[in-house]
């Protein structure tokens, strides 16, 4: 007879120790095993990345597949070379894919353009640069062949230059006009008894009103509607000039909906030239070659031409002297949590220009809706000093408003696109005050300060939040933004040479498209970034063989990894690699809940690049 089990007896406090000691050194292994192979990844494909190049065949037709494009992007190595992985084409930065445009007119190998826009997102400006080089690369008389299930309003605009447009049998043109629809938390935010106490200078400073108002304030709504018109009016004029469609056509077709109906009334509008599936195009364009099927025909892409060369460097050989570009992409962000947009690293590399002796001239090329106030008088301080001893221009991308025009004004000259959302020159600041949410919630806050405002330099957010604002603390923000709005006024007065008067009365918070900006002398000339660097050139002097220094518009996620200068925006960046696009999202919605903190010059809407 078997004796029964005996019931384990329980470890000794001591063997349980050793047990969890044992256990938390055999996980730290095998977590390292795992980083360190996944490190051993990152490095291969990086690797492996640069060395690799497509050969560019004779017959070739360029593929441009520009799901997103921006002044600044990062390559994912991972999806490179992991199998399953792969997100299609590598990423290319705005004066990448003008370049590598550029390149295929002149490549005699390169026979035409497929042009395929399928969730094609860029900003307004940017569109219209892409829109500039395939106007110019058709001019060759090589092909361009546009193709979507879809055409979205903006994919449309840039495809419109095609000498051949097709659509999908079952697809639409999105041709229908622009719209802007702020969202407005006022209500809610005092339902569940939290107040947003606002400080603000300019009438027409809007981002404070989604806080403080249930709709659009008239002044809000008349400059929404004004730069609105002008994009929309600007976009007819180029279709219709492409199409050969008058402006009063297009704008009838778009007023009558019949963006909705059926795939034929596209082509009956003459908006496309035929119906096909996205096949059956492969097909047209090896017949448009001579060839017998779409798998002879060889294909490249943006990225291909990287490592080719440009022909506007032939004769820019003169390493002596050189137009230095530097880039300013994103949000002013003068935060220890954030490592992505504009930060103070740009402050430091203009700086460190100062003491370049080949850096004859610099282009600062910002695209950026605003941010902080105070970094932007950082930046604003180094542009001023770079500027006594070297010739700055500024290049607007998409936007360039309120913190981004703080920073433009320091320089010898503005180029904008006739497209740039510039100007908001205006300063704001919101404190939130959940002090009612607390008493509801039954926490509370008992403050011991040694003299009476102590209490106003607290950096606990609890603290800020759960504290009730005085009316005189609250006078005190008010005129510490007055000053800002003040300083503000003075260094665009003296960076354009406008009376203080003057600038207040086109200030006030006012967004203006950058045709209309050149007109009030806010802009200078209008143009994209090769206007900027050679307006620079010639201001600075250089002969005509100037060479050009881009740096580096686009960086792998190793790189950017180890350039890192501190352990947290290193944890920050390898954190936001292995996020989901929900867990993205979501640290989006708290960082927008503390992105109006402190004082702001910011545009005055959540920027839309439509």
């Amino acid at each position: 007879m078997e004796e029964p089990l005996q019931p384990r007896k329980p470890l000794g406090f001591w063997k349980s120790v050793l047990a969890s000691f044992v256990g938390f050194i055999a996980a730290n292994i095998v977590c390292s095993i795992f980083a360190f192979l996944f490190f051993i990844v990152l490095l291969v494909g990086s690797l492996l990345s640069s060395t690799t190049s497509t050969e560019i065949r004779d017959g070739s037709v360029l593929k441009i597949d520009l799901s997103t494009i921006s002044e600044l992007v990062t390559t994912d190595e991972l999806s490179s070379f992991v199998p399953g992985m792969a997100s299609g084409e590598d990423p290319v930065s705005l004066s990448q894919a003008l370049a590598s445009i550029r390149k295929a007119k002149a490549d005699p190998r390169i026979r035409g353009i497929y042009l395929n826009l399928e969730g094609y997102n860029a900003g307004m400006a940017s569109t219209a640069d892409l829109r500039e080089a395939l106007k110019d690369f058709r001019s060759s008389g090589k092909f361009i062949i546009s193709y979507a299930d879809t055409y979205e309003q903006k994919a449309y605009y840039l495809s419109s230059v095609a000498d051949k447009i097709i659509l999908n049998p079952q697809g639409m043109v999105g041709l229908v006009g622009l719209a802007s629809a702020p969202t407005f938390y006022h209500q809610a935010l005092e339902k569940v008894g939290v107040k947003a106490h606002i400080f603000k200078v300019g009438t027409y400073k809007g981002a404070v009103e989604p806080y403080m108002l249930d709709k659009l304030s008239d002044p809000n709504r008349a400059q929404i509607t004004e730069y609105l018109t002008g994009l929309w009016d600007f976009m007819l004029r180029d279709i219709s000039s492409s199409r050969s469609i008058s402006v009063d056509s297009l704008r009838a077709f778009a007023d009558s909906g019949r963006a909705f109906d059926d795939a034929e009334t596209f082509v009956r509008a003459h908006l496309v030239d035929t119906l096909a599936y996205r096949l059956d195009v492969e097909t047209l364009i090896a017949q448009r070659l001579g060839v017998d099927s779409p798998a002879d025909v060889p294909q490249v892409t943006l990225s291909d031409f990287l490592v080719e060369p440009d022909p506007l460097d032939k004769n820019r050989t003169d390493d002596d002297d050189v137009v230095k570009v530097l880039f300013a992409e994103g949000e002013i962000m003068d935060s220890p949590l954030s490592n992505e947009g504009i930060t103070s690293d740009l402050a430091r590399q203009l700086r460190e220009l100062r003491e370049d002796p080949t850096a004859k001239a610099i282009v600062l090329r910002i695209n950026s809706p605003g941010g902080s106030a105070f970094l932007s008088e950082q930046i604003w301080h180094e542009v001023y000093e770079l500027r006594k001893s070297r010739t700055v221009v500024v290049s607007m991308g998409d936007a360039a408003a309120s913190g981004g025009y703080y920073i433009a004004s320091a320089a010898d000259a503005i180029v904008a696109s006739p497209v740039t959302l510039t100007g908001s020159i205006g300063i704001f600041g919101i404190l939130p005050d959940a002090s009612e949410l607390g008493r509801k919630l039954g926490v509370s806050l008992d403050v011991v300060k040694t003299s009476p405002y102590a209490d106003m330099n607290m950096s606990d957010p609890m603290a800020l939040l759960l504290r009730p604002l005085t009316p005189e603390k609250g006078a005190m923000i008010q005129r510490q933004v007055e000053r800002g709005y003040k300083t503000f006024l003075l260094r665009v007065s003296a960076g354009r040479d406008m009376p203080v008067e003057a600038v207040d009365s086109i200030g006030q918070g006012r967004v203006w498209l950058g045709a209309k900006a050149k007109e009030l002398g806010l802009v200078d000339e209008l143009g994209g970034l090769e206007t900027a660097i050679r307006l620079a050139a010639r201001l600075a002097g250089l002969h005509s063989n100037y060479s050009v220094d881009y740096g580096a518009t686009s960086s792998s996620f190793l790189d950017n990894l180890f350039s890192s200068e501190t352990t947290e925006r290193f944890t920050a960046r390898l954190r936001s690699f292995f996020m989901t696009d929900e867990e993205k999202k979501v640290r989006e919605f708290f960082r927008e809940g503390f992105r109006y903190t402190g004082v702001l010059a910011r545009l005055p809407y959540g920027y839309s690049p439509y």
